[in-house]
């Protein structure tokens, strides 16, 4: 099996514009969708029936993107590293990404809101707040620690205004990072729907 290291500089940044176009392509109000990272040549080696299927460009990709089935458990702030925590990848699978809806505030908005306890009471002032950004965020990362990120706006909807970058959604990276940790998870191969490479190639991008 290559190495991850033998992946080119920006395999992972092609795979985050991938997820985000594919995922902006259902519309918004989605729910958080989680992907394995395979190297593409690893899975045409492994199933080489599915040439024909990705097409020649999903076949230059370095990544092919593989959608799993619902995260095991709440997808809220408070939540997510834990359920991210108890998810292990098999060693074909080179990386991972998470695409998932947020509604954010500017710092001062978030400050008035500090002394809401209530999660519920507080997602319903954040949701009625007119200073409000309704944000898609695809973060991603590698097995050897590359991280990168893509954030669309809802009232910028355009392929040419989402912002992409190493550090443009450090904490998620930081928690997605946790699926790669070996003492998290499951057992080695237990991931979400991965069996040893691949699961449903419907389901990829």
């Amino acid at each position: 099996m290559d190495s991850v290291g033998t992946l080119p500089p920006d395999a992972l940044s092609r795979a985050v514009v991938e997820i985000e176009k594919h995922v902006s392509g259902a519309g918004w109000d989605q729910p958080a969708q989680l992907f394995a990272l395979v190297p593409t040549a690893e899975l045409l080696r492994a199933e080489p029936q599915l040439a024909a299927e990705l097409g020649a460009e999903d076949a230059s990709q370095p990544l092919t993107p593989v959608a799993q089935g619902e995260l095991p458990g709440g997808v809220d702030d408070e939540n997510l590293a834990d359920t991210l925590g108890r998810i292990e990848w098999p060693e074909g699978v080179a990386g991972c990404a998470l695409a998932i809806e947020r509604i954010v505030l500017p710092a001062a908005a978030e400050s008035g809101l500090s002394s809401v306890e209530s999660d519920a009471e507080l997602a319903r002032l954040a949701g009625s707040d007119p200073r409000r950004h309704e944000v898609r965020m695809v973060a991603a990362v590698l097995r050897e620690g590359d991280r990168f990120g893509a954030v669309r706006l809802r009232a910028h909807d355009e392929d040419s205004a989402v912002l992409t970058g190493v550090d443009l959604v450090p904490t998620l990276c930081e928690v997605l990072s946790l699926t790669f940790e070996p003492s998290a998870g499951n057992r080695p191969g237990e991931g979400p729907g991965v069996d040893g490479v691949s699961d449903d190639e419907e389901n990829r991008p």
